[in-house]
């Protein structure tokens, strides 16, 4: 427990040193090579979210490391119900921007994810973006792994998206490779996945150049750093 605190404190005090480390409107929107990374990732997990059975409007939805609330807005926008989405926020200051900006049926949920009070197999799905790549612990990406498997309905998925590579300019994040997936996840009855987004540092300088650049390199697979996977769960235990 103690452990786990320590890198839970370690977490927020990253996020904290990325906050003021001037890196201006590097995540804006405006940015050409930030709406293209974003517009790929939103039409791969789109192709995925399109076979998935049952009615949109009656999936259970639960992201953890929801941040101020922008991929939930965009499940509400795909036809989800405030009611049956929830968020989990480490970090109090984003835990309120979400609260601040989403509707007052969906729950939010503030501090350790793997310690959510979210019932057993109530979720048909449970989405990370980029939250493992900035767990350093080991047993802290087990213990949030389990808590997300725990959640999740038999026959449903976790849906996650993070880069696989270590970026060696930045020592407060590591690369979940595909390995360290499946062996979060060892119950998984499949694991389907797909290379996306070129890296990041690479994005912005071809961007620079012109905004169509983005497309052409992003076209060698071997550019992109970060993976979008379906972890689905079986239907029934055997």
């Amino acid at each position: 427990m103690i452990q786990r605190q320590t890198e839970l404190d370690a977490i927020a005090q990253r996020y904290q040193r990325r906050a003021t480390a001037g890196l201006g409107d590097r995540y804006s929107l405006l940015r050409p090579e930030v709406w293209q990374m974003l517009q790929e990732r939103q039409r791969a997990l789109l192709r995925e979210l399109a076979v998935r059975p049952g009615a949109v409007a009656d999936w259970r939805l639960t992201e953890v490391g929801c941040g101020a609330g922008g991929n939930l807005l965009e499940f509400l926008r795909l036809g989800l119900r405030p009611e049956h989405l929830q968020g989990v926020e480490l970090l109090p200051e984003r835990h309120a921007a979400a609260r601040e900006f989403l509707p007052a049926a969906l729950q939010l949920h503030q501090g350790d994810a793997s310690a959510a009070a979210i019932e057993a197999q109530s979720q048909d799905l449970i989405l990370q973006s980029t939250v493992f790549s900035s767990i350093l612990s080991d047993s802290v990406q087990q213990a949030v792994a389990q808590a997300m498997w725990r959640w999740l309905k038999p026959g449903g998925a976790v849906l996650w998206y993070d880069f696989i590579v270590d970026n060696p300019r930045n020592a407060d994040v590591r690369g979940v490779p595909l390995a360290r997936v499946r062996a979060l996840f060892p119950e998984a009855e499949s694991i389907r996945w797909q290379r996306l987004t070129l890296a990041p540092p690479l994005a912005r300088w071809v961007c620079r150049l012109h905004p169509q650049a983005y497309s052409w390199f992003n076209s060698i697979p071997w550019l992109r750093t970060h993976v979008l996977a379906v972890i689905e769960k079986k239907t029934s235990s055997v």
